[in-house]
């Protein structure tokens, strides 16, 4: 049976697997992250709106995101939506293009500051005039080594590469010469650099996307 290699931290990464058994594929679990909230604190002043660019800060945000529920929200992707939205937040704009398309179309909506909830570990959007004010809500401490159950199926399984930060430390752990590898998005293919026996890139940036790159890669090679 193809096989595809899941290295998300949790809670996507048993999701991840439930829709990968859904096409068929085996589907191993290998978190390369392990995610923990961060103590933060809101601004004095609620914000304009909030950005959002993973699901984690929606499940790890705890009591700081009580006061900013009635706010808009800008989210990257609906995992992250649907999380705000069980977090309480009502009024969610989300888009899949990535972080800086979802800034833009805040500036379209007239938006002039943001309050970014993101990882200890993130990329700042691009300069989009709009002011955008951080907090660290959560952090992923990178695996130091590849897991046992990794390195065994490395023969077999395409590796999903879920983010730039996956990808580079996945690299940094394997031989590419051996393996394949379907990654979320252009950002995070370049990330995980050359040499691989076999790269693809999902269609669009999401979970189904992303799989069905790598069922394609899985069949094409099988």
């Amino acid at each position: 049976m193809p096989a595809v290699l899941v290295l998300r931290p949790e809670p996507g990464a048993t999701a991840t697997v439930s829709a990968a058994q859904a096409l068929g594929l085996e589907a191993i679990a290998a978190p390369l992250f392990e995610v923990r909230a961060l103590d933060w604190t809101p601004p004095a002043t609620p914000p304009e709106a909030v950005l959002m660019t993973s699901a984690q800060a929606a499940r790890l945000g705890g009591a700081g995101l009580v006061m900013l529920r009635d706010r808009p929200l800008y989210a990257v992707g609906e995992a992250t939506a649907a999380a705000a939205r069980q977090a309480g937040f009502t009024h969610l704009i989300a888009g899949d293009a990535g972080v800086d398309a979802i800034v833009a179309r805040a500036a379209r909506d007239g938006v002039r500051s943001l309050l970014h909830l993101t990882a200890r570990e993130h990329r700042a959007p691009a300069d989009m005039g709009i002011t955008i004010e951080r907090r660290l809500v959560y952090a992923a401490d990178a695996a130091p080594t590849l897991p046992e159950a990794a390195r065994a199926a490395l023969p077999h399984a395409v590796a999903l590469l879920h983010s730039p930060r996956a990808a580079a430390l996945f690299a940094g752990l394997v031989d590419p010469m051996a393996i394949r590898i379907a990654a979320i998005s252009p950002t995070t293919r370049d990330a995980a650099g050359e040499g691989w026996r076999a790269a693809v890139v999902a269609e669009h940036p999401t979970d189904a996307s992303l799989l069905a790159a790598a069922a394609k890669l899985c069949n094409h090679e099988a």
